[in-house]
């Protein structure tokens, strides 16, 4: 250090002449910074230098209370001045005119980007300032100077530039080869060689593949989740850092850990490095470790696989993976299977523009099918819309043939999973009671290991050892009262019931215990997607189904419309009425007609009556139809019911609770529909017309005639 500051002493001698009086009116600044927290305990030399640069200062001729050294920066990369609040108030200081002269044993110290740089300088030439290092006084005022400052700027860049460049060749070579170190996973401990294993604790093992068993028999993450919570199952996440450093920490699982996990290929084995890259149009100022975008898997860097311990496949992870993309809330995905009444939500496609189907739910109607694409794009009208019943039933109707000879193979795989659910069960009871016993035998020793005269360290070993016992106690009566609740092997009964159900197919499935999340789940197994076309806008529509492995299934399906004009025989209907009007029969007796050859109305299962027969009759024009605000029948200031309504612009249900309620005077037509006649004369018109009345009026509707 000598050496150096005689180097300095030396220097300051030759550029003397470029200090002034006004520069000595202004305070001086030796500016310290070291890169990286390692830096400053390692290198302790060179931070001692940099403040040995205030004693250089006062030699210069600054007072000593005039020479103010900023270390705020130590610990912070000078690549940016983002996060420098040290370099900040440097340039703060001299936009004020406070600084006659800058210290620093080299330039990169000041700044290593060139932005940074040339603000400092600029700031320098306009103030008046100096800068100085261990080889020279410059003024950024003088061009020479002003020259060799740019270079010397120009120059930290660059080495920092090849820095990065050597360090950055060299960690992506040790990633390709799979032997960069990374934070390991839950279920995943890294040995002090180095090397990635299995974690040695049994139990936090047992946990990682019951997630992923869990996973594969309910095939979403929040039902995953959902049945962690039921079970208390705790999940075993060994501490990163802080004092507990390598000690497991037994938290509850959440949908985030869940899901992270699920995606991570190390636990199929495979080291994989660049699965997250930063993008800096994301990065926002002021935040640290933002702007970390996923990449795709072809824009990986590594991939080794077979590189470390697995717990699944390779294919177990692409498939498992593959599900939580299909199960995201977006519309180029079906999305997971929901509460909502329709079976094949997200698996119906338009026949006419390949669009997938939307789910609509009314209040008080069944589900449909709609496309919107139209609607959506180009303000048309619906592409085509039915009723999700009738799609959903044919298709499980054809699911259930499938399987109907498997069923007996179903009954015992059904078994067998039970059997090995209830083991799984059993074993996750019997580690926590293993763990239990081990920290109250610990909690024991702890509480022998004390000199018995020490009772302020003793009670409180003794607490810990009572509150571990306890806990034990009770984990042991849960234990046996889940086994007397549910034994580890099927019964004879559970057998012959899982057996039954078996042979019966078609109960199981409406079965009350079968959800429509299950019924949903089994047709996503088999069933990859369903196109329909409606015929118009017929009762026909033709369905392709096109199962799980490649097999079609081509059916013409019927389905509900609202009108009869509506149905693909309707041409035909209208000549059969024809025909049986100029017969001379009623309209009863033509419905019976009509009933007994199989014509069909657009409700399923509903017949013809005389009722409907007029209608269709005065709709086809083979009968003469009723002619609205038809007065012969009515008497003076006699209206019908839906004419006064039109005359007041008011609606029908509203004149019908003035009729219910006796503040108007009406009467009850026998036969024809029961239609009312209210009388209103004019006075008492004018009056409905600008205040309706709130008073009951006699002769209301009790006096029907």
């Amino acid at each position: 250090m000598s050496q150096v500051m005689t180097r300095a002493e030396a220097t300051g001698a030759i550029a003397s002449h470029k200090i002034q009086p006004r520069h000595r009116e202004r305070r001086a600044v030796v500016y310290v910074r070291q890169s990286t927290v390692q830096q400053v305990k390692r290198h302790q030399e060179s931070t001692r230098i940099q403040y040995g640069l205030k004693d250089f200062a006062v030699r210069l001729g600054w007072p000593s209370d005039q020479v103010e050294v900023i270390d705020e920066d130590l610990g912070v990369s000078g690549a940016s001045s983002e996060g420098r609040s040290g370099f900040q108030r440097l340039l703060a200081d001299l936009a004020l005119d406070r600084v006659g002269l800058i210290l620093g044993v080299e330039m990169s110290r000041l700044a290593r980007s060139c932005k940074d740089w040339y603000q400092l300088l600029e700031l320098c030439s306009v103030f008046g300032t100096l800068i100085g290092d261990l080889d020279g006084l410059y003024d950024p005022a003088q061009y020479n100077d002003r020259l060799l400052l740019g270079l010397k700027g120009t120059m930290s860049e660059a080495e920092l530039h090849v820095l990065k460049q050597r360090l950055e060749q060299g960690r992506l070579a040790k990633a390709r080869r799979g032997e960069l170190g990374r934070p390991v996973p839950i279920g995943y401990v890294r040995r002090p060689s180095g090397e990635v294993a299995l974690d040695p604790d049994e139990e936090v093992r047992a946990v990682v593949r019951r997630i992923f068993s869990e996973y594969e028999r309910i095939g979403t993450a929040y039902g995953v989740v959902r049945s962690f919570a039921n079970k208390d199952l705790r999940v075993g996440v060994r501490m990163a850092s802080g004092p507990n450093k390598g000690e497991l920490e037994w938290r509850r699982l959440n949908r985030q850990t869940l899901v992270k996990l699920l995606k991570n290929p190390t636990y199929a084995g495979a080291y994989v490095y660049g699965r997250r890259v930063t993008d800096p149009r994301r990065r926002k100022a002021g935040r640290r470790g933002t702007g970390r975008v996923v990449a795709a898997r072809e824009d990986w860097i590594a991939c080794v696989k077979d590189r470390l311990p697995a717990y699944i496949s390779w294919e177990d992870y692409e498939r498992n993976v593959a599900q939580l993309k299909a199960h995201r809330s977006v519309a180029s995905e079906p999305g997971a299977p929901r509460k909502g009444a329709a079976l094949l939500a997200g698996r119906v496609f338009c026949g006419r523009c390949g669009t997938r189907l939307t789910t609509r739910y009314a209040k008080r109607s069944s589900p449909r099918y709609e496309c919107r694409r139209e609607q959506n794009d180009y303000g048309g009208a619906t592409c085509q819309g039915l009723a999700a019943r009738v799609v959903d039933a044919e298709v499980s109707r054809l699911a259930l043939q499938a399987l109907a000879p498997s069923a007996l193979e179903v009954s015992l795989r059904v078994g067998e999973d039970l059997e090995r659910a209830r083991a799984e069960k059993d074993a996750d009871w019997r580690r926590r009671l293993e763990r239990a016993r081990y920290t109250a035998e610990r909690a024991e020793r702890q509480y022998h290991a004390v000199e018995p005269e020490n009772r302020l360290v003793a009670r409180t070993l003794e607490t810990a050892w009572e509150k571990q016992l306890r806990a034990q106690r009770r984990l042991e009566e849960e234990y046996q009262r889940a086994s007397r609740e549910q034994p580890r092997m099927l019964t004879a009964d559970e057998r012959a019931a899982i057996c039954a159900l078996a042979d019966d197919l078609p109960a199981l499935w409406n079965a009350p215990t079968t959800t429509v999340t299950d019924r949903k789940a089994i047709l996503r197994l088999i069933v990859e997607r369903v196109v329909v076309t409606v015929e118009g806008e017929t009762e026909w529509m033709e369905m392709h189904i096109h199962w799980a492995g490649g097999r079609q299934t081509y059916r013409r399906v019927r389905r509900p419309v609202r009108h009869t004009r509506q149905l693909a025989g309707f041409a035909e209907l209208r000549e059969r009425l024809r025909t049986l009007k100029d017969e001379a029969l009623d309209a009863p007796e033509i419905a019976k007609r009509l009933n007994a050859e199989g014509w069909r109305r657009p409700r399923e299962g509903a017949c013809f009556t005389g009722r409907v027969v007029r209608r269709l009759l005065s709709l086809t024009g083979l009968a003469p139809a009723r002619r609205r605000g038809d007065r012969s029948e009515l008497g003076p200031d006699e209206w019908w019911l839906p004419d006064l309504a039109r005359e007041l612009e008011r609606k029908v249900d509203t004149v019908y609770k003035w009729v219910y309620r006796g503040r108007v005077r009406a009467r009850q037509l026998y036969g024809r529909g029961r239609r009312w006649v209210l009388t209103v004369g004019a006075d008492e018109l004018e009056y409905l017309r600008t205040r309706p009345p709130r008073t009951h009026v006699q002769n209301g509707p009790g006096g029907v005639s």
